[in-house]
Parts: C-alpha cells; structure tokens; sequence
C-alpha cells in the first residue's frame, strides 16, 4: 500500500517559490510515484499572480487530479512538506520535511530557527543558506530579570537541494534557431548590437541598499559608459510588486531618477515588464544582442536567473558572495569582490531582512573594470563562459536535482505510519481422544 506524502505549496503562483515548487513535485513524482500517493495543498505567495497551471494546462494540466481542494486533510500523512519560509514550518505529518531558499543575509530571524527545529529536516538551496542556518543562535532572556530562558539554535538537520535547471527549457540556441515571436522582434529594434542584461525585481531600498542591488546596478553601468565613443545598452528584465501598468511606469520613473543623477551623454536603457514564458526567456538569453548578464546583488538563496543564463554561454558578471557562487565557477564567471556590511534600514523587512544582519556591498570600481573589458574584450571571456556552461549543464540540471532527492527520500523511514497490530494468538492444546 502506498503512503501518503501531502506536498503544501505556492505551486499555481508565478513566483520564484512557485518555481521552485513545480521543480521540486514534478522531480518527487516522477522518482517516487510508485511508492507514494501525492496529494498538493496549493498555496497563495504573497501577492503575486495567480493561476499558473491554467496558464500552462499542456506542461502542467497532470497535476490538477492531485491537488486537494479542501482545508480537511483525507488523514495525517505518512510524509508532510512545506515549501514556504521557515517560520510557516509545522509538523503535520508522521515525517516533515520544510523546503526554503533559505537566507540571502548573513543571519535568520529566530522564528526560521524555531521553524526548522519543527521539522525532521530542511533543505535549502545553497551552502550559503545551510550555513547561516547552523551558525545563527539566540538567548532568550527574561525581560524583568535579564536571566537566561532558553538557548535557541539549529537543532535539526539542514541539507542543500540546488535548483536543478531544466535543459529542455533552458539551452544554448544559434541566432537562426530563435523563432521570430513578438519579444524576439522588439529585441531586433534596439539599436545597439551589444546589449548587458539585467533579470530580478527591484525591491525596497534607497540606491545601493535594496537587495538585487538594481539602482546600483543600473548607475554603475551608466557611469562606465557615458559619453563614451561607443556605448552598449543594458537590457533591465525587472518588476517590482507584479506585473500591472503601475508597477510598469513606477519602475520607469526610477529608471528616469537614476538617469538624471549622472551628467553626460548616457547610454540607452530598456525596460522589459511583465511575465514571460520559458521559450521567451530562453530566447532572450539567446539573443544575439544580449552578450552578458550583469548583476550587483547583495545576497542570494540561490540565484536562478544566473544558472539559467549560463546555459547561453555568454558571460556574467556578479557580486562574488551567497548563494550563486555553489555553481557559479570563480574561474570562469566575472565574480566582483567587496565586504560585507550592515542591512541598511530602508531595506528591512520584519522577520526577514533583519537590522542586525550583514549582506554583500560590491566593490563597484571592480564592477566597471569587468564592464569595460568584457565590452571590449569580448571573445576572451566567451571562451570561458562556455567552460561554466558546460559545468552548470553537467552538475546543476534538472536531473542532478533529482537524483539528490531521491537520496533524501531513500532515507525516511519505510512504514512512517503506526499500523494495525494483530493480536498474537495462543496456542491451546486440544484434548487427546482415547479410542472406545
């Protein structure tokens, strides 16, 4: 008999946890099918867009049969798992496992600590999230007394599960393999035959201090290149709440802000707003005008945009620290140095981006050098963005991904479950008959 394994998840999201989640069930499922019966609570992600499934019925119209649609559990299952941020972590199951990007700082809120000490185990993304998970610890104290309570640190078992890229969607394309489709023809348009691409939100923050880093990014690339001979533009792939014409021209008008901050003549910038599929993104990557990636991030749980831009070949450039570097190869990425420094508080979200946590601050005069010479030096860092294309498809795919969990899996207990104990029965000697 099958056990049951109830898998609760923001899977019908377009979120990057959304992503994450559809990753990780459709790798559970396809290696365990035959040993469990799956059932899905679908979850909402904060405000991002809903309905995804209906969105991509051919990819992923298998799922609906299993999802279950009411609050009430058919029984308590045998495997329970939480894809969601730690402190949401509860033990419903027999065996719970907790699925989270982890951390991009360089510390947890003490709720994640507790979230984790929940669970049987936890897998991350990164060595960056699993680290920070086993080194953060906290001493409750009594508020009247300032005696000592409770020590609180990582108790339970914190494993890294990378987000395996899927190469059926994610590959290297020759610019005539790339279908003409209305994204593809509006990259044809831009002027500049050299394009630096940036893909993430743009989150709270004063310039420099939001996470991915996007108005620092973006003002470093305009003062590398301005009122130069030659200019490159710079593609920006960004959002900020969702994917609405507000959220499209207030992304416009700090774009514009930024602007004109830095005197001269600049180079261009395009915005790219609002969803796209996995063929479009793919044949953004592709592009030929889109020679590299460009990120200033100040802290990742692992990064996807990155891993699946490296499949294209081209070369990244990329603050040097958290989560990317586990695939990201030093040797043949533009990994730029820096220090790490405190969370600035227009950054700060309650139980996330803690006052009392550090995360990355990019060495920018490092930045500009590899803008330049990638720019202008072109072949010489292609060459080894094929070298790191080549490990991210060897070691981070898909099916590495896979063959990780099935490792975990392999491991939880076989009969989870408490089962129907027979009494054993007495043996009771009959009575010999004597012959008459």
């Amino acid at each position: 008999m099958k056990q049951l394994c109830i898998v609760s998840c923001p899977i019908d999201t377009y979120s990057g946890y959304g992503a994450r989640a559809r990753d990780f069930f459709r790798a559970l499922y396809e290696s365990k099918k035959d040993e469990y019966d799956f059932k899905i609570l679908s979850q909402r992600w904060g405000a991002t867009p809903w309905g995804y499934i209906n969105d991509n019925m051919e990819d992923w119209g298998w799922v609906i049969p299993m999802i279950h649609n009411s609050p009430q559990l058919p029984k308590k299952p045998d495997v329970w798992i939480q894809i969601t941020v730690p402190n949401e972590f509860q033990p419903i199951g027999v065996y719970n496992i907790g699925v989270t990007a982890g951390v991009e700082t360089t510390a947890c809120d003490v709720a994640w600590t507790e979230g984790v000490n929940r669970m049987d185990i936890t897998l991350v993304s990164s060595k960056h999230a699993k680290t920070v998970f086993e080194q953060t610890a906290y001493q409750k104290r009594d508020k009247q007394t300032n005696q000592l309570v409770q020590d609180i640190k990582l108790e339970k078992p914190v494993e890294v599960l990378f987000e395996g890229v899927d190469l059926d969607k994610y590959f290297f394309l020759e610019d005539s393999d790339i279908e003409e489709t209305e994204l593809v023809k509006e990259l044809d348009e831009i002027e500049e035959d050299f394009c630096f691409l940036f893909v993430g939100h743009w989150l709270q923050g004063d310039i420099g201090e939001d996470r991915k880093n996007v108005g620092l990014m973006l003002k470093t690339f305009l003062e590398t290149f301005k009122d130069k001979k030659n200019q490159p533009g710079l593609i920006m792939k960004v959002s900020g709440a969702g994917s609405s014409v507000m959220d499209r021209d207030a992304l416009l008008k700090k774009i514009e802000g930024i602007r004109n901050q830095v005197k001269g003549k600049l180079p261009n910038v395009y915005l790219l707003h609002g969803e796209l599929d996995d063929k479009d993104i793919n044949y953004l990557y592709n592009h030929g005008k889109v020679k590299a990636m460009f990120n200033l991030t100040k802290g990742e749980g692992f990064g996807r945009p990155l891993l699946e831009f490296s499949l294209s070949k081209k070369p990244i450039i990329v603050s040097g620290w958290s989560g990317h570097t586990d695939f990201l190869d030093q040797e043949f990425t533009c990994q730029i140095g820096g220090e790490l420094k405190p969370t600035h508080p227009s950054s700060h979200v309650p139980g996330i981006i803690l006052p009392d946590a550090q995360w990355f601050s990019p060495d920018i005069s490092r930045a500009k050098h590899y803008l330049k010479d990638v720019f202008e030096k072109y072949d010489k860092y292609q060459e080894l963005a094929k070298r790191q294309a080549r490990k991210s498809r060897e070691e981070f795919s898909f099916d590495k991904m896979k063959e990780v969990i099935t490792t975990y899996f392999d491991k939880i207990p076989k009969s989870t479950q408490p089962q129907l104990q027979l009494p054993k029965l007495k043996k009771i000697e009959l009575p010999k008959l004597n012959k008459v």
